[in-house]
């Protein structure tokens, strides 16, 4: 069966600084039309950084769609044309203060495909030394570490609730601790 909607026509409706948002009109395989919000987004890179000791690297920051503050892996949105391993170093060092010498791309995932275009690229980060943190101008945040271990029960106590974050936890927990 096919299953692909063809876009019939493209209304811009909203251009924002990480956003940008269009109505699709589509045709459906059975011929029947159908409309379709569709959220843009450059994409994003998102860090699992662990040192030798296994201890993971996190950042705590209000997340206002959330209303709340979340304890997350660093992340950040790819500038316009920006590798996303120059990205991902990039915001490892300006929300940790860490700089890693050993990366490993686990993988890539559309973080929620029904609505949005955003595509994230997840890294595991090890080998890490000092480099300086430099937080964007409007985030506030404080990054903090603790063992892989506890961050891993953290996901099934709720107290990591993000799905790039427990993607990557789980990935380092099953990677790094059995090896």
């Amino acid at each position: 069966m096919n299953f692909e909607e063809k876009t019939i026509n493209s209304r811009d409706i909203f251009s924002g600084r990480i956003i940008k948002v269009r109505v699709d009109t589509v045709s459906l395989p059975d011929g029947r039309e159908s409309t379709r919000e569709i959220v843009e987004h450059a994409g994003a890179v998102a860090m699992v950084a662990v040192d030798d000791a296994d201890n993971i690297y996190l950042v705590r920051q209000y997340r206002k769609a959330a209303e709340q503050v979340m304890l997350e892996i660093p992340a950040g949105t790819l500038e316009p044309d920006e590798e996303i391993l120059s990205c991902a170093r990039r915001e490892l060092e300006e929300e940790t203060g860490l700089r890693a010498d050993s990366w490993e791309k686990i993988l890539s995932y559309y973080s929620a495909p029904g609505f949005c275009d955003e595509k994230l690229h997840l890294f595991l980060a090890r080998d890490l030394s000092a480099g300086e943190k430099n937080p964007d101008s409007d985030e506030f945040l404080e990054s903090v570490s603790i063992p892989l271990k506890e961050a891993y029960r953290m996901i099934f106590t709720g107290q990591i609730v993000d799905g790039k974050s427990i993607i990557g936890i789980q990935y380092a927990f099953n990677h790094l601790m059995r090896g």
